[in-house]
């Protein structure tokens, strides 16, 4: 059943990290996002991450939460004015439901500024249909190193304009 109409979001809480830390070692979230810190798994670095995410005043970081107040995931928007990006991590269970268009839809209704910037692994479609179906289109296509498969993969670049 799609969360389409059962998706808030609010500030992010000490509360979520555990659940984000354990979505962030699931293998294949890790292997599908590609572009990851070098150990996930490193605890003492996720809580640095996300202190130095949750105290920067440019950086507009959700949790996502379904009907029922669970933690689906999280959304952001971070960088300098002219290179404003997006990402989002929602956890693998809730895949395949509309979780992440939703959440990103919402993150994007509460963030007007454009254009905003995205990048996914060219080998995950889920991620780049998402950003499609919240209107981004693709601008180019790089090649990065991804920590989480240990080699230069592509990457597609997306844009959302006004």
């Amino acid at each position: 059943m799609p969360y389409e109409t059962h998706i808030t979001l609010r500030e992010v809480e000490d509360g979520d990290l555990a659940v984000f830390f354990e979505q962030w070692n699931e293998p294949e979230s890790v292997r599908m996002a590609a572009f990851t810190p070098e150990d996930p798994a490193d605890r003492g670095r996720f809580d640095a991450h996300w202190a130095r995410v949750r105290k920067d005043p440019a950086v507009v970081g959700r949790t996502v939460l379904d009907g029922r107040g669970r933690v689906l995931g999280h959304v952001a928007v971070f960088g300098p004015p002219e290179e404003r990006e997006v990402t989002y991590w929602i956890g693998r269970r809730w895949w395949g439901r509309g979780v992440a268009t939703a959440a990103l839809r919402a993150l994007l209704a509460q963030v007007p500024e454009r254009p905003l910037h995205a990048r996914a692994a060219a080998d995950n479609a889920g991620s780049v249909r998402v950003l499609e179906k919240c209107g981004f289109v693709v601008t180019g296509h790089e090649r990065g190193f991804a920590h989480a498969r240990g080699e230069e993969i592509d990457e597609v670049v997306l844009e959302l304009s006004d």
